[in-house]
């Protein structure tokens, strides 16, 4: 360093002074560090300490093999790849969830695609109020359809009570009671309002004068949906697909439910039953294969998005779509198409779960067997409103999932504001993109990672296995990349004149902070929080491997009782969520004044 440099540069003392000014002046920087630092320890540390889980000895392998605990060892990676267990562990199980995915996947974007082509281009019989009520197996919980489907079709391969079907004297066939086709059926049946959304929601952004122009050529309506509208949704197909298939590659619920019984497991299975049998590196080999898939199939969507962006329309929209008038001889099957699915996606489960509840025993319709005792209680059993495994499960519910999303929601914000007010820096580029990290995750593989992380003790902090505040921070980090995105959206919309006009007048940060962006950004913050709410109310495996008995929430309660064989009451806790979902989202509604089904109907 020359003589001119030392002259010439602050000292010490000057530039801490100038940092610390800067610090309060521009409090970003400060929290934009804490939100790194934190989002460092919950997200990235659990990925690593899965990671390093998958080389390391644990204290049993060690002892058979004669090693030190935490010896670097691939014996994990050779067990559930090349030895002679692996096709029991991973390769029939990576097949069975191909096969599921690609079924479920194919049947799921075609009802979606049917039904929203049915719901927004065309006068099909109450078309306004199907677009609410064919997303309403999206509101409920991922085991919801799988329990109707036991109760209707459930024969005694595996204990307890019969099913409806059986009860009346007719016996299922394993096939159809369990395994492959009915896995598939109702993950198509839960996944498809997904696919519903994204397709009326493209249709509805598509510049209707295409099709105006082509009908004034004198093209018929076929020729116009598939020269001019297939096309433009090729985009929207291709992430459709690729989300589904991510979102099917994760699931758990339905295949326990619905595959055990026959030994039929996916990969999230196989994943539970490591854990459950003590072997922790195996669960984390496949926790990490799990965490390559989400990885895959949002690239894949990126590219996609990004390969088809000729198919978008350049100029103004030409106005609201307006239906097609089918005739009489075509409205009548379309709208049965169109009602007969809400009939078996949504009502009929909701009807054959609350019909369980009401009877003494299945499939029998005398007055007689009426009753209800599952919900007040009798013949020396607790009901459902005064069962203390269910009180305790829901209380459970609504405080870990909403202290989660009031979380959540403050720390979306937090990450918006500090992405905002540091455009360009690292710390913004860090902030956004890891905070995205979790999405890529599927729900088993992540919650393998906490249980990994926060297993045992590390340094000063405590392990957190059997407690609320694990289930919490689990919830918090995996919806966060929905706040986070929400925050970004929202705080992008407001720019610094508010704040620095507070600054002029003397408002410190917290006073701008409550009294000038709080009442801003009040519905976006509402809307962070109701979301990851519903999400909570709804999650099962997130949590399935984290609870412990005073922790159970009603997802994992209900699951509980259906091993158990307590049928009735695994679909009265269902109800109870879904009663509890359609409540928040009806708030939602009308505190954003809008709706999840807007615009798709007439």
């Amino acid at each position: 360093m020359t003589t001119t440099d030392r002259t010439t540069r602050p000292p010490l003392q000057a530039r801490l002074r100038l940092l610390l000014s800067q610090l309060v002046s521009e409090p970003s920087y400060v929290i934009g560090a804490v939100l790194a630092l934190a989002l460092a320890y919950l997200v990235l540390a659990p990925m690593a300490a899965v990671l390093g889980s998958a080389v390391q000895m644990t204290r049993m392998d060690a002892v058979r093999a004669g090693a030190s605990p935490g010896d670097l060892t691939f014996s994990y990676f050779q067990r559930v790849f090349t030895s002679p267990v692996a096709q029991d562990i991973f390769w029939t199980p990576l097949g069975n969830t191909m096969t599921v995915a690609l079924f479920a996947t194919a049947l799921a974007v075609l009802f979606g695609l049917v039904l929203a082509m049915l719901v927004t281009s065309t006068n099909i019989w109450g078309r306004s109020i199907l677009g609410f009520l064919l997303i309403i197996p999206y509101m409920l919980p991922s085991q919801a359809l799988a329990t109707a489907w036991i109760t209707v079709f459930k024969n005694r391969r595996t204990g307890g009570s019969p099913g409806m079907l059986e009860a009346l004297g007719l016996t299922p066939p394993d096939w159809l009671a369990y395994g492959p086709l009915p896995i598939v059926i109702c993950l198509a049946l839960s996944y498809f309002p997904f696919a519903f959304l994204l397709f009326s929601n493209a249709l509805n952004k598509i510049d209707t004068q295409l099709e105006e122009a082509a009908v004034t050529l004198g093209a018929r309506p076929h020729i116009v949906w598939r020269r001019i509208l297939l096309p433009l949704l090729i985009p929207t197909t291709m992430s459709v697909l690729l989300l589904t298939v991510a979102r099917t590659l994760g699931t758990f619920a339905t295949p326990y439910v619905l595959g055990t019984p026959v030994g039929y497991t996916l990969l999230s299975t196989s994943l539970y039953s490591s854990l459950r049998s003590g072997a922790p590196g195996v669960a984390a080999v496949l926790a990490i294969v799990l965490g390559l898939f989400g990885v895959a199939m949002l690239l894949l969507d990126i590219w996609m998005v990004r390969n088809w962006q000729r198919f978008i329309t350049v100029g103004g929209k030409g106005g609201k779509r307006e239906p097609a008038r089918l005739t009489l001889l075509a409205r009548f099957p379309a709208s049965a198409v169109a009602w007969g699915v809400f009939l078996i996606a949504a009502f009929g489960p909701l009807l054959v779960m609350f019909l369980s509840t009401i009877m003494r025993e299945p499939g029998v319709f005398a007055l007689s067997n009426f009753s209800l005792g599952y919900w007040t209680g009798g013949d020396g059993r607790p009901g459902v409103f005064n069962s203390p495994e269910i009180l305790l499960s829901l209380y459970n519910s609504l405080s870990i999932a909403g202290s989660a999303a009031v979380i959540c929601g403050v720390l979306g914000l937090a990450v918006g504001y500090a992405v905002v007010r540091l455009p360009g820096s690292w710390l913004s580029g860090f902030l956004r993109q890891v905070s995205f990290l979790p999405y890529l995750m599927p729900g088993m593989a992540f919650a393998a990672a906490f249980l990994t992380l926060f297993a045992v003790p590390r340094g000063p902090v405590p392990a957190l296995y059997g407690s609320i505040t694990l289930l919490i921070l689990v919830m918090v980090v995996t919806y966060l990349p929905y706040a986070s995105r929400s925050g970004i959206s929202a705080m992008m919309q407001v720019g610094r004149e508010p704040e620095e006009a507070g600054m002029v007048l003397g408002a410190g940060f917290f006073a701008r902070i409550t009294r000038i962006l709080g009442p801003l950004q009040k519905t976006a913050l509402v809307t962070a929080i109701i979301l990851p709410f519903i999400s909570g109310m709804k999650e099962l495996s997130l949590v399935v491997m984290l609870v412990t008995p005073g922790t159970e929430l009603l997802t994992t309660q209900s699951l509980r009782f259906l091993d158990y064989g307590h049928t009735q009451l695994a679909n009265a806790t269902i109800l109870i969520i879904g009663v509890v979902v359609m409540l928040l989202v009806l708030l939602m509604q009308k505190v954003t004044k809008s709706s999840l089904a807007g615009g798709l109907g007439g």
